[in-house]
């Protein structure tokens, strides 16, 4: 069965269904959408879909290696940038239609009022062996 990475985005604007930023939920939306979260990854954890999934603190740093011993270290990303990286989950499905069919459902995790975000969610196949190189 193919692998599936859903990775979520919160956007520094709101999702096109719901027009109230992140920052202005209450404790009880953002409790709301955490359980949502967790009742869709056990739902898959019984039909044997799901993989693994977790949440991402906004801070983070950047590393690259430079070739001179210590890696240079950059703050970011922050979250006020236009795209921020939320969490992921990944998944094992029969084909990408499931797939996305399970994305569309994510994408309805309730936001501000208990309204669906219908937030865009990045659809990604794990890479199960290299690419071919032919000459």
């Amino acid at each position: 069965m193919p692998k599936y990475l859903m990775l979520k985005h919160y956007r520094g604007a709101p999702a096109p269904s719901n027009d109230v930023p992140l920052d202005k939920w209450t404790p009880e939306e953002w409790q709301a959408h955490v359980q949502f979260m967790g009742e869709f990854a056990e739902r898959l954890q019984d039909t044997g879909e799901f993989v693994s999934a977790d949440a991402l603190a906004p801070e983070g740093t950047w590393v690259r290696f430079d070739g001179e011993g210590k890696p240079p270290v950059t703050d970011g990303p922050f979250p006020e940038t236009k795209d921020l990286i939320a969490g992921w989950m990944i998944i094992d499905v029969a084909d990408y239609d499931r797939a996305l069919e399970l994305a569309g459902e994510l994408s309805a995790a309730p936001g501000a009022g208990g309204r669906p975000l219908g937030e865009w969610l990045e659809l990604r196949p794990v890479m199960s062996e290299p690419p071919t190189v032919t000459e």
